[in-house]
């Protein structure tokens, strides 16, 4: 089968990596990796110029580097990378996981010490043998070791975005069962917590044994961890924990508000509930001199004079509050505020209007201009902003100016083309330098409709140095959004070190937005920040750092995030229409420009 553009310049980044792993020549590997730029940077036509031959007119690819992509078009098939990759010991990929162990230490590890297991690899560290090694040291071995503890640690947990899918396909399942009345996810996953351990799973039914056998016989589950009358725990092919419970249908609210949590949340629904006379249970509400069945495998001795509400808002109506949705129940004043009746009205996904953080083929993105745009009139976005990579960001193909102001001159032309009803706004994500410069000077800026200015270097910084760095980007009268203020990539890399509160502080005075980067692996600004910076007067842009038409549905793992934040729609700029963000983007530029 023919493989998509995106495709081939993944395997042929693929094949780099693997020659600097085996310690090939450094211009072969340079060569499939100008060879997979040369291919994003084709917007048209470039499946007529795989099948004529033209490829070998374009700069960066040669005769053979050609015959690779036409191979790889017409079958999808490459003999060389299937025989390349079976030559690598499969623990020399696994170490390329670990955060600061690229291909050319890696190879270095395995050719002078014969590592090829992370075992081997913390044996070395332990043994003085790769601190000894000429590029390691002590520090590199320190830091190689705690990549290592985190990287065991991010293996334990699953991105919730990710789980989200697995969930309601075992969900489908259950409910195609006869005995299944309702089933649902509860716990972190339904609280929509970026990472998740596990996945709860509540069904209600008169039979759960029933219930509990198809589990375990489920084709997803790999092994069964524990069995008992009304409830499992299985672990599935992909990894992921899966916890059932079974319950009677009369009991399955409060039973979903009880898993769904969080333990702080419980805790104080408890205590609300003996304030005014009740016993809180995952049954439902008893008075509190009744003597009560302990939360167990059965309510069937529970009391006669036990209230069981008929819906979680029945449940928080008994309590005198207000519903509180699931993303909302982490213990952070969500039950003060239902009480009083101020409970915010959270940003919903048909909020958003359109995005401003969209990447092309133009720098490191997997589809074209118009294709960004295809996509976006397809979720019925009103408009959408190109903000691909500047010139220092190398990695990622960033533009230099004179390609920036030709892909501006080309939105231009697209929206006075009439093609679209989604109008396209021209940006840049312009990296933050070290000094906290910004990567294009105001000659360059000033063509744009707006800036995501964003930290791609030198995350080693110290705390106050990355701080001052993002504070003078915040300061730069062009930049208007702040991209993912911590760098963070949620099971692979830590946040770097910067005072948050100092950050938003100054985009509030400078009347700048700070992004809520929608990409499941990011999720940043975290959502822990966002209750009291909004309360502040800061201003929310849900983005979804798209690389791809599908990466555009992140939004959603960013609606989820902002969500859980407290983030009304008030508060987000692309919840406004047209007319109105253009009025809000134009202002920005009028303060720049007085």
């Amino acid at each position: 089968m023919p493989l998509h553009k995106r495709e081939i310049t993944a395997l042929l980044r693929e094949i780099a990596t693997l020659l600097e792993l085996k310690g090939e020549n450094p211009f072969k590997t340079r060569a499939y990796l100008s060879g997979a730029r040369a291919l994003e940077q084709m917007e048209v036509n470039w499946e007529a110029r795989v099948t004529s031959g033209g490829l070998r007119k374009v700069k960066g690819i040669g005769e053979r580097l050609a015959e690779t992509i036409e191979t790889l078009y017409q079958t999808g098939h490459l003999e060389f990378y299937e025989t390349l990759r079976a030559s690598i010991p499969t623990g020399l990929l696994t170490l390329l996981e670990i955060e600061s162990l690229g291909a050319k230490k890696v190879n270095i590890l395995h050719e002078q010490l014969g590592i090829s297991t992370i075992e081997e690899l913390i044996s070395g560290c332990q043994s003085g043998r790769v601190a000894a090694l000429a590029g390691f040291g002590s520090k590199s071995v320190e830091r190689i070791l705690t990549n290592v503890r985190k990287r065991e640690a991010y293996a334990q947990r699953c991105l919730g975005w990710n789980a989200i899918p697995i969930a309601e396909a075992l969900l489908k399942d259950l409910r195609a069962i006869e005995a299944v009345e309702q089933a649902a996810y509860a716990g972190s996953l339904r609280r929509r917590m970026e990472t998740v351990s596990n996945v709860d799973v509540l069904a209600a039914s008169e039979r759960p044994e029933v219930i509990v056998e198809a589990l375990t016989r489920m084709d997803a589950v790999a092994s069964v961890t524990a069995r008992r009358a009304t409830k499992a725990s299985v672990r599935l092919e992909n990894g992921l924990q899966v916890d059932m419970r079974v319950v009677e249908k009369k009991f399955f609210f409060t039973a979903l508000h009880h898993f769904t949590g969080s333990q702080t949340h419980n805790i104080q629904m408890q205590r609300r509930a003996r304030e005014q006379g009740w016993r809180l249970s995952e049954w439902g509400l008893t008075p509190i001199h009744t003597d009560v069945v302990e939360a167990g495998e059965t309510a069937a001795a529970a009391p006669s004079n036990m209230t069981v509400p008929k819906s979680e808002e029945d449940l928080f109506q008994s309590l005198g509050l207000d519903y509180i949705p699931p993303e909302l129940r982490e213990g952070r004043g969500e039950i003060a505020a239902a009480a009083s009746g101020t409970l915010p009205r959270l940003v919903e996904e048909e909020d958003i209007r359109g995005v401003f953080h969209v990447h092309t083929t133009a720098s490191d993105g997997h589809n074209t201009l118009e294709e960004m745009v295809e996509a976006a009139e397809a979720l019925g976005w009103t408009y959408i902003g190109i903000a691909d990579h500047s010139k220092s960001s190398v990695q990622a193909n960033g533009l230099e100016a004179e390609r920036l102001i030709q892909q501006v001159e080309q939105i231009r032309a697209l929206n006075a083309s009439g093609k679209f009803y989604t109008h396209v706004f021209a940006g840049t994500e312009c990296d933050i330098l070290p000094d906290g410069s910004l990567d294009f000077d105001n000659t360059v800026l000033k063509e744009l409709d707006y800036v995501v200015a964003s930290v791609h270097s030198s995350f080693g910084q110290s705390q106050k140095s990355m701080t001052a760095r993002i504070i003078r980007a915040i300061e730069h009268p062009y930049t208007t959004i702040v991209g993912h203020l911590t760098g963070r990539l949620l099971l692979r890399r830590e946040p770097y070190k910067v005072d948050a509160q100092k950050v938003i502080d100054a985009a509030i005075a400078c009347g700048k937005v700070i992004e809520l980067n929608a990409n499941p692996r990011r999720l940043d600004m975290d959502w822990r920040l966002w209750q009291q910076a909004i309360e502040k007067g800061l201003k929310c842009s849900i983005n979804p750092d798209a690389h791809s038409t599908k990466g555009l549905g992140f939004y959603r793992a960013g609606v989820h995030a902002a969500r859980k934040g407290w983030v009304t729609r008030e508060a987000v700029v692309n919840t406004l229409d047209l007319e109105s963000v253009t009025a809000f983007l134009d202002a920005m530029r009028r303060n720049t420009l007085q």
